[in-house]
């Protein structure tokens, strides 16, 4: 027998999720300033998160335009 497809609530959870980890990573930026990949790792507690959500969010927040990469390589916020 077939399984059922996930519940509705299973994506906007993750939806939410993914909100509220480019929101630490604004709020990070905009404490901080730019700052480069790992700095901003650090400032957000990204070595404890779920393997490659830090990644996820950053490119994400990247893609909405939540956040910038300079010409040195460091992140923003917008």
């Amino acid at each position: 027998m077939p399984m059922p497809p996930p519940k509705p609530s299973t994506d906007q959870g993750q939806g939410r999720r993914i909100q509220r980890e480019m929101a630490q990573l604004e709020r990070a930026l905009t404490d901080r300033g730019p700052l480069n990949r790992d700095a901003l790792s650090v400032a957000v507690g990204g070595a404890y998160w779920e393997p490659g959500r830090f990644d996820r969010a950053l490119v994400v927040a990247l893609d909405s335009g939540r956040v910038v990469k300079d010409t040195e390589g460091r992140y923003a916020a917008t």
